[in-house]
């Protein structure tokens, strides 16, 4: 899968930026030379819907459509998920939202959204975190215009997000076309983490504990965009209390 969001719509770290980037041979793409890119990977059975400038989502069909690691796309009430890999507990989470059997993957994490958004009961953190499984996905909604992306803890999806030369934000699994379309602004998208256009990068195991940089530096000695981790030491002034008061979205990391 491929998402790519104007800087304008989406704010990630500012270390995911690496000022490398632009002293090397190899610069960083604009979006449409990373969507031809992704798009002649996969030349078959990819589909793609843009957004004007705001936003482009890419779907590569799966070539086993009952593999263990799907690959899913869908839209609702102008919001569009990629999803990736597999919910274990989907059965249990249909029957706690009250959705249809034939609701998959994407279909509920656009659900869950549509709850947070409108201020449900749960804080966001607790939502994704109660999702058992191997997975990875990108939620746009068109309508507000914002991003809300997550990575599952246990391994088993890998996800990269890096910077484009206009300053958009690449989401891909595909590694080959993050390297090629960010240089060296980019980095793997942190295991166990949530990222919001407006609330930012937070993790969802441990949402009371700050996220550090962690400086990396690839084979040839040069600085890459950083890893994120828990910082065991540092804890976050405050999670805002979901409520008709409070936009859970808007949760503070400083």
């Amino acid at each position: 899968m491929l998402a790519i969001f104007h800087k304008a719509f989406a704010h990630p770290p500012e270390e995911l930026n690496s000022p490398a980037s632009y002293k090397g041979s190899k610069k960083p793409k604009l979006p449409e030379e990373t969507l031809r890119d992704f798009l002649s990977h996969h030349p078959q059975n990819t589909s793609y819907m843009s957004f004007g400038q705001a936003a482009v989502l890419a779907y590569v069909r799966p070539d086993n459509p009952f593999s263990v690691h799907q690959r899913l796309f869908c839209g609702l009430d102008d919001i569009y998920c990629l999803f990736l890999g597999s919910l274990n507990n989907l059965s249990l989470l249909i029957k706690q939202y009250g959705l249809s059997k034939g609701t998959n993957e994407a279909m509920f994490v656009i659900e869950a959204y549509k709850t947070l958004r409108d201020r449900g009961p749960y804080p966001a953190d607790q939502v994704v975190k109660d999702l058992d499984g191997s997975f990875a996905f990108v939620v746009y909604d068109s309508k507000i215009g914002t991003v809300f992306a997550a990575l599952g803890s246990d391994g088993g999806v890998k996800l990269y997000w890096g910077i484009a030369a206009d300053g958009s934000v690449v989401i891909s699994d595909d590694l080959e076309v993050i390297k090629e379309g960010c240089a060296k602004s980019f980095a793997p998208f942190p295991a166990g983490c949530m990222f919001h256009s407006e609330g930012g990068l937070v993790s969802f195991e441990h949402p009371m504990n700050k996220l550090k940089a962690m400086p990396r530096i690839d084979s040839e000695g040069i600085m890459c965009g950083a890893n994120f981790k828990v910082d065991k030491f540092s804890r976050v002034n405050s999670i805002p209390r979901v409520g008709s008061q409070s936009n859970w979205m808007e949760w503070d990391q400083h």
